[in-house]
């Protein structure tokens, strides 16, 4: 008999503190404010939050995101749902001086944070990475023309989005044809007595940790919510395709809580 442990809050009720979240219990118009003004809350001490309760991992499955892109020098690339912008900065090395990389995200004090520590200090000179800059976006309506970058990544942010379709679809438009995409996010543990492990730590120690180091009450009971209500990975592929996006592959790490998503751009129309 499979092992399944069942909490409320998986299955769209109220959080502690009177917080919805959840498709079910939720309007979609409340949660894309809901979502905005917790990120925004959390930009201050997002980084260190992330490093506590990923135990570190978060940058290295960064990196291994970047690295999927297989980016060269001159690239234009695009960090999409930027946070404090570890992926831009990790693009930029990258594409090289003659590249440039953009970051976009809807809360603004994640903007100002990623370009307060993108910015070079006095000492440092002229910055020998390539261009950057940052900007407040909506992922559905990107303020970009068709076919405006060679690749995408977008790191735990598309979960978030009020329709992640919608979103692909503009990324597949402001990608040029046979451009990468690489998406990071959290995925469906195969294994179910793993998977019930998993949303043990998700909904106490996890929770617990990302409350304590954010100072935020709710936005790590938001995390594990959203992440039961997101696609597997099968559901995952089969929305690239529906997007537009060919040659889609899915890599599992750390057992499957997250996974790495690559495509390309298929032609237009296609």
């Amino acid at each position: 008999m499979p092992l399944r442990l069942r909490f409320p809050w998986i299955h769209g009720q109220s959080l502690p503190d009177g917080v919805r979240a959840g498709r079910r219990a939720i309007s979609p118009e409340e949660r894309v404010d809901y979502v905005r003004r917790m990120f925004s809350a959390i930009a201050p001490r997002y980084d260190l939050t992330n490093t506590v309760i990923s135990a570190g991992l978060h940058l290295p499955w960064k990196r291994r995101t970047v690295a999927a892109l297989g980016l060269r020098m001159g690239e234009r690339a695009l960090d999409l749902c930027c946070g404090t912008g570890d992926l831009a900065r990790m693009m930029a090395e990258a594409v090289g001086p003659n590249g440039s990389v953009v970051g976009v995200d809807f809360a603004a004090p994640m903007i100002a944070e990623a370009a307060q520590q993108t910015a070079p200090s006095p000492r440092d000179g002229a910055p020998r990475s390539s261009r950057r800059a940052f900007l407040i976006g909506d992922a559905m309506s990107l303020p970009f023309a068709p076919a405006s970058f060679d690749a995408v990544a977008v790191a735990f942010g598309l979960r978030n989005v009020a329709d992640p379709a919608a979103a692909l679809r503009e990324i597949h438009r402001v990608l040029r044809s046979g451009g990468r995409l690489a998406i990071l996010e959290f995925a469906r543990v195969p294994n179910p007595v793993f998977r019930a492990l998993y949303d043990l730590y998700s909904f106490t120690l996890l929770a617990g940790l990302g409350r304590l180091v954010s100072g935020h009450p709710d936005a790590y009971w938001y995390l594990p919510v959203s992440v039961r209500h997101w696609l597997d990975q099968a559901a995952m592929l089969r929305l690239l395709g529906e997007t537009g996006f060919v040659n889609a592959t899915c890599r599992n790490l750390a057992q499957g809580v997250v996974a790495i998503y690559r495509a390309e751009a298929g032609a237009r129309g296609a």
